[in-house]
């Protein structure tokens, strides 16, 4: 994993420190919310033209490692 994490920052004055693609200020969420909601990504692209293919793929692997969490077992 973290081949496109360098995609995403989070700075205090861009969006209020919410991550977004370095250079934008498209939050990841909403390009998880616009996948979450059937938007393909060829769509998001022409709708988006600052974005590249691989910021979606960089929030996608941002939010797979945002819900992984280690598990440890109870004796």
């Amino acid at each position: 994993m973290s081949q496109h994490l360098s995609r995403i920052v989070s700075l205090p004055d861009v969006c209020g420190g919410r991550p977004v693609i370095r250079g934008t200020r498209m939050r990841v969420s909403d390009i998880l919310d616009l996948l979450a909601a059937g938007e393909t990504r060829a769509a998001i692209l022409a709708d988006y033209p600052s974005l590249k293919d691989e910021d979606i793929s960089a929030a996608l692997e941002y939010a797979a490692a945002s819900a992984s969490h280690r598990v440890i077992a109870a004796e």
